[in-house]
């Protein structure tokens, strides 16, 4: 199908929107029926927060690619390599590479040593309340901006589907969306969500499969003869340029390497990721859903090639930047020029499970976070009861779904990858300094912890404040006519991230109250060997 073709079958797609609805509300049907029966069987704190510990490794393999397949993996990726080629596909290597840093360095440390969430770990040799209180707070401004980038998916993609492209109605868009991710987290927990992100990681990986091997077929089978179509219908100057490094991050080279700090960094603070982990019954099985997730991951990310490439080609870049949902349309649109409406219905049911899931994911860690290190640790200096504690998290699910939608109504516009690189700067910033000292310096204390978290946190949100991001550029949230950038550069990575590795050492260093050396040493153990992680993981 030519570029004039897809724009014109975007156009019946958009006038005939019911085929859509349909898919649509079939999923969702599907999904509600999955979460119901699993909140059915949340009777507990521990059912609640982490499923019950009863999920096995190939099934805590999927739900963690569908935590971290988002939908900056799908819609933002393929149209960030649509449009930029090369320099798109950085992000496909940043995320991969990012996934193995987690896993080397943290991933089974932290399952070894905590309980529910990220805080449990940070806190365990520190002092609990201020700890707690910091890391809860980097979680939810982490979980936040990644909520952000899946919102803005959320309303090119629907828009795209149903021809909306008025800021009134992506904003109703974005509302049902956050609608229905609060029902599902009120009523599935962590066992409705990780089901949720199963059938999720499932259907992306068939649906992207099938699209990668459409395109090859189409192509011979050679990559080559893809990339020649690529440039043939490039919308830049030289056209082969896309092939090359350069076109999106050659004006600023500083602005490549922070990016790429951040998204090699970023995975190994992400508390959504690291959570998936306290889901499974043994450090055995946790060993297993690595397996899996990498194997699943891996070749995801192989699939954003050859999407992006085959959307460059098929549809033609010109057409995906004039299209309702922008840049995020491309692997949309590329399924409508593959197989039609039907193929544009399944695969963008697709992104819809990809996002809910996501945000599912997000939510319940937050609400977690919230519950379990604020208002149980701090508030009722762990004296609360479980059920109290549960009903906490259930009512904060619903005031961080209603500010996510406001930021998602804000952000409408915005390539998803980009917004995603931003959360993962925050949380590259803000908490892997604290992780990695918690889990290999015995010197580190509770100064350190507070320095790092908070200056990480704030140098970051500051500069992207102060940055292009806000004001000064077309693309700018508020537009090229405000300008009050001050910070260059698009991604704060390269200043914030060593700046929270510092803040970290220079406070454990002028720290006049040393920690308890038997609590470290208590540490190290368990991360190593998980020695006393079942038993921790029962009370």
């Amino acid at each position: 199908m030519t570029a004039a073709g897809v724009a014109a079958a975007v156009e019946q797609a958009e006038t005939n929107p019911v085929l859509n609805i349909s898919i649509f509300l079939a999923f969702v049907a599907v999904t509600l029926v999955i979460v119901i029966r699993a909140g059915r069987n949340n009777r507990t704190a521990a059912d609640y927060y982490t499923g019950g510990r009863s999920f096995t490794g190939p099934q805590n393999g999927f739900a963690i690619a569908g935590d971290y397949l988002s939908a900056a993996s799908f819609l933002g990726i393929v149209g960030a390599i649509a449009v930029n080629g090369y320099d798109g596909f950085l992000y496909s290597i940043g995320f991969l590479v990012a996934w193995l840093v987690a896993l080397l360095l943290v991933a089974e440390l932290m399952r070894n040593t905590g309980k529910f969430t990220m805080a449990d770990v940070l806190s365990f040799r520190l002092a609990q309340r201020p700890v707690r209180v910091a890391a809860a707070t980097t979680t939810l401004a982490v979980c936040f901006f990644y909520l952000l980038a899946q919102m803005a998916g959320a309303g090119g993609l629907v828009s795209l589907l149903l021809g909306i492209n008025d800021k009134l109605g992506q904003s109703i868009v974005v509302t049902v969306v956050g609608g229905l991710m609060i029902m599902y987290v009120l009523i599935g927990g962590m066992k409705g969500t990780t089901w949720v992100q199963i059938v999720k990681a499932f259907l992306l990986i068939i649906g992207a499969g099938a699209m990668t091997v459409w395109v090859l077929v189409i192509n011979g089978f050679n990559l080559s003869t893809l990339l020649d179509a690529a440039v043939a219908n490039a919308a830049v100057t030289p056209a082969d340029s896309i092939l090359a490094p350069g076109l999106q991050y050659g004006h600023n080279p500083l602005d490549f390497i922070s990016l790429a700090i951040a998204l090699v960094l970023g995975t190994a603070g992400l508390p959504h990721v690291l959570m998936r982990f306290y889901t499974v019954p043994s450090a055995k099985e946790a060993r297993r859903s690595v397996v899996w997730a990498i194997f699943l991951i891996g070749a995801f990310y192989l699939f954003t090639l050859v999407l992006g490439f085959g959307a460059a080609a098929l549809v033609g870049a010109d057409t995906i930047l004039a299209s309702p949902g922008g840049v995020n349309s491309a692997a949309p649109l590329l399924s409508l020029a593959l197989g039609g409406p039907l193929l544009l219905g399944f695969i963008s049911a697709i992104a819809f499970a990809t996002i809910l899931a996501v945000v599912a994911g997000l939510t319940i860690t937050a609400a977690t976070s919230f519950a379990h290190d604020i208002y149980a640790s701090v508030i009722k200096k762990g004296k609360g009861n479980p059920d109290g504690e549960v009903k906490i998290a259930r009512r904060t699910v619903v005031v961080i779904g209603i500010l996510a939608i406001a930021g998602g109504i804000g952000v409408q516009g915005q390539n998803i990858a980009f917004l995603v690189a931003l959360a993962f700067a925050v949380a590259a910033s803000a908490n892997l300094p604290t992780i990695l000292y918690s889990l290999f310096w015995r010197g580190f204390t509770t100064r350190g912890a507070l320095w790092s978290m908070y200056g990480g946190l704030g140098s970051a949100i500051l500069l992207i404040v102060f940055s292009p991001v806000f004001s000064g550029t077309p693309t700018s949230m508020f537009g090229e006519g405000v300008d009050f950038a001050l910070y260059p550069l698009n991604n704060p990575g390269i200043v914030s991230i060593p700046l929270g590795f510092f803040l970290g050492w220079l406070g454990s260093v002028t720290s006049t109250k040393r920690e308890d050396p038997k609590l470290a040493a208590e540490m190290a153990v368990r991360s190593l060997t998980g020695f006393g992680a079942e038993k921790a993981s029962e009370h």
